[in-house]
């Protein structure tokens, strides 16, 4: 009793078939299991351990010991215990109090001991629990974890291994440095996806804040590998343009976290974004500005954060080849501005940075030539990007924020100081271009970013100047 879901209902059987499997009596009378409180919808496999502790205690076949416990995980029917989700943001809850022991799946016990003051013992089935609480045989304890030291990102592609697209190459690396949006256009095979996938390569490990707000999202989700205590990677979305928006956004009677949640402190990137649905790419709208996404259904209210990267590629037509000096687009205008308003004005406002990634050269292309010396490599390139996300953590110690982009209009005005010139520069830009004041904002977040990488205090005209023919439009 207790708003249950099937998933609990059933628990009834995994309950007293793993009791019996596991040498224990069941008690041959009517059972009431009382999940309170009532009016909270309970959805969850990982009931079915407190569920059998609870009958094996009120039939007087095991004691408890005094002290705050916590049991928590799923029975499979021979009394072995299944890796369960949600470990991590028990032993969250769990800290709050002193004194405090959960008993764990030992599978998923290794996310729960990156948390400080929790005791974590690792059951591995209902037998040994029972011994263990007995004191017939004490399972160890885990030790304190910070986490695998494990923070190198898979590498698709280096930066040098990509032809030309220099200026691509340096909005990569604003992006990067300062968490903003990014927007590549340009003709199909000019490189939009190889810098996409360029992008883990230069981005910076998770700090152990930053590790644990993205933890807690996999562990909620039940994406986190056996034996994984602490995600130090950040995360890389490429979702399909077939995706639902509840797939994007997050969602489902029991509502999980989605694609933009799965992102945060990370990258999402939308290939061929013009092909996703309206309705989903709108989703964005909130996530893109708040860093958190509100999800409404009738069983509860909930709230994912969602601050991510969103790196977007797209063609200029549907054919892909206006404005190729050597292919002919074949395109009606109609169908090049039915095309366009695939992507609403609201999304592209939204977006800090908007490059070309043009054809590049046959020249260039030849598998004989030798590499340019001077060419950015992703190595150096992430070099520039640690060094500007250490100037911005330390400009933002005491704060939550952890890059540029995440700023509100407020943060702007504290931390990202104009000269007279370039500030003179920019009210003649936004003048000029009608910018909105959303995009006049965005503006002086990305030329913060490019101060930091230039190790400027200031922000200087030529940095507004370069931050300026980044907002482009498609």
């Amino acid at each position: 009793m207790g708003l249950a879901s099937k998933a609990v209902e059933e628990a009834r059987e995994r309950v007293k078939t793993a009791i019996i499997n596991s040498g224990f009596d069941f008690p041959p009378k009517k059972i009431t299991v009382n999940l309170a409180p009532a009016d909270l919808p309970k959805d969850s496999a990982a009931y079915d351990l407190p569920i059998a502790v609870g009958v094996l205690v009120a039939g007087g076949q095991v004691m408890l010991p005094e002290g705050n416990k916590y049991f928590y995980g799923e029975l499979s029917l021979d009394g072995t215990l299944r890796p369960t989700r949600g470990i991590l943001l028990l032993a969250l809850h769990a800290a709050r109090s002193k004194d405090v022991t959960i008993f764990v799946p030992r599978p998923s016990a290794a996310e729960a001991t990156v948390v400080s003051g929790v005791k974590v013992i690792p059951v591995l089935n209902l037998s040994d629990l029972v011994r263990h609480i007995s004191g017939a045989k004490e399972i160890a304890p885990l030790p304190h974890s910070k986490g695998s030291s494990d923070d190198e990102a898979v590498i698709d592609f280096d930066l040098k291994e990509i032809a030309g697209q220099e200026q691509a190459k340096r909005a990569l690396v604003i992006a990067a440095a300062g968490g903003h949006n990014l927007l590549m256009w340009g003709p199909p095979g000019t490189g939009k996806t190889m810098l996409a996938r360029a992008l883990p390569g230069i981005l910076p490990p998770l700090s152990s804040k930053e590790a644990l707000e993205v933890t807690r999202i996999y562990s909620i989700s039940g994406l986190l590998s056996p034996g994984t205590a602490l995600i130090r990677r950040r995360s890389f979305r490429s979702p399909h343009h077939g995706v639902s928006a509840a797939g994007l956004i997050g969602g489902g009677t029991s509502p999980l976290p989605g694609e933009v949640s799965l992102a945060h402190l990370g990258v999402l990137f939308m290939d061929e974004m013009p092909e996703f649905p309206r309705s989903v790419l709108e989703g964005l709208r909130q996530p893109m500005e708040d860093g958190f996404v509100e999800i409404v259904r009738v069983s509860g209210h909930v709230r994912y954060p969602a601050s991510f990267t969103l790196i977007a590629a797209i063609n200029p037509c549907p054919c892909g080849y206006l404005g190729h000096p050597r292919r002919e687009c074949k395109c009606t205008e109609k169908q090049i501005a039915k095309y366009r308003h695939r992507i609403s004005g609201p999304i592209l406002d939204r977006i800090d940075l908007t490059v070309m990634v043009a054809p590049v050269e046959v020249e260039k292309l030849s598998i004989t030539r030798e590499m340019k010396q001077d060419s950015l490599t992703s190595q150096e390139a992430k070099k520039a990007v640690v060094g500007a996300r250490k100037i911005a953590e330390k400009r933002f110690k005491g704060t939550p924020l952890y890059t540029n982009s995440q700023m509100r209009n407020k943060d702007v005005k504290n931390f990202a100081k104009l000269t007279p010139e370039a500030e003179n520069f920019l009210k003649i830009a936004a003048e000029k271009y009608d910018f909105s004041a959303r995009s006049y904002m965005r503006l002086i977040k990305v030329a913060r970013t490019i101060a930091d990488l230039g190790k400027s205090e200031p922000i200087l005209p030529i940095h507004m100047a370069e931050a300026l023919q980044y907002k482009q439009l498609v």
